[in-house]
């Protein structure tokens, strides 16, 4: 069996509850079997420019293909959020159609200027983990010595989060 890849889904930009469910239908190409998905939640912004819109944030796993690595993956990723309009880069974390996340690929561990796993920031995140509590509350990222939904439990940020529908 394959090792599952985590990834996290925003949008704050457009239609974001169409932009997700579309990216997460995209998403199962990529997967050598089904993929879970979590609910959508609406969050609030976390560390965005002033004023930035809400989020809408989901997490899916996949299976990777056996020649998948996390870097290959990255790639589709990042192409995938360009064909729903993503652009450079101008401001840190300002509003966006589609945000994807490599969360984690399995025990991979990676520190490169291209690509850090786990993401170094994920298990400091409601949402990122109540979405992956959903779907893999037993999950260990690497590096961590709690699973998800005790990360989940011990996380006290002042986030937002509201479950607003499945998939």
């Amino acid at each position: 069996m394959n090792q599952l890849a985590i990834i996290a889904l925003g949008s704050n930009l457009g239609d974001s509850l169409s932009i997700l469910r579309e990216a997460m239908q995209r998403l199962e190409s990529l997967s050598d079997g089904p993929i879970l998905r979590s609910s959508f939640w609406q969050t609030s912004p976390v560390d965005c420019p002033p004023g930035s819109p809400p989020f809408i944030n989901a997490v899916v796993a996949i299976n990777p293909f056996p020649d998948e690595t996390p870097e290959t993956l990255l790639e589709k990723l990042q192409e995938l959020e360009k064909a729903f309009g993503r652009k450079p880069k101008v401001v840190l974390n300002e509003p966006r159609p589609l945000d994807l996340d490599l969360v984690a690929f399995g025990n991979e561990v990676r520190n490169s200027s291209a690509l850090v796993l786990p993401h170094p920031r994920a298990h400091l995140r409601q949402f990122v983990l109540r979405p992956l509590a959903e779907i893999a509350p037993g999950f260990l990222l690497p590096g961590q010595e709690q699973t998800v939904i005790k990360l989940l439990a011990s996380v006290n940020t002042a986030e937002q989060l509201e479950r607003i529908g499945q998939f």
